[in-house]
């Protein structure tokens, strides 16, 4: 069975080369723009992003450590706007209480944890030792 319409007949891809490119650019940034504007966990987790970016940064710790460090921050965000395109699709299917749409929520919501999760043992791992070797 052959799909409703070919990927050629999709009015969205018709751009190619420095204009794909470019439009991509754009949609990524307006996709920011919304999650700042809406999404609330978004906001909380970027706040967390802009403060210990500067902590990791002027951290004594060697560059591939200070890349972990800001990596996992920013593994946190992208998990958080994969997490909230997950529940706009399910919003935009309906509203009414469904037991898979409350399951797809609830795993975007443990998809997010565990990236804070991991975010927490990452900068453990890096920081406790830190602590402890300056007292």
């Amino acid at each position: 069975m052959n799909p409703p319409y070919h990927i050629d007949q999709n009015p969205h891809k018709g751009n190619r080369g420095i204009a794909r490119a470019w439009h991509a650019a754009k949609n990524s940034w307006c996709g920011l723009v919304y999650a700042f504007q809406e999404e609330s966990a978004f906001r909380q987790e970027l706040t967390l992003f802009v403060l210990l970016t500067p902590i990791a940064i002027f951290m004594p710790i060697s560059y591939l450590e200070k890349a972990l460090l800001i990596a996992s921050l920013l593994m946190v965000l992208v998990v958080e706007l994969l997490n909230s395109s997950v529940e706009a699709a399910i919003d935009r299917i309906s509203f009414d209480h469904h037991d898979l749409s409350k399951r797809a929520k609830d795993f975007g919501s443990a998809a997010v944890m565990l990236a804070l999760f991991i975010a927490v043992l990452m900068w453990s791992a890096v920081c406790i030792p830190i602590v402890f070797k300056a007292s």
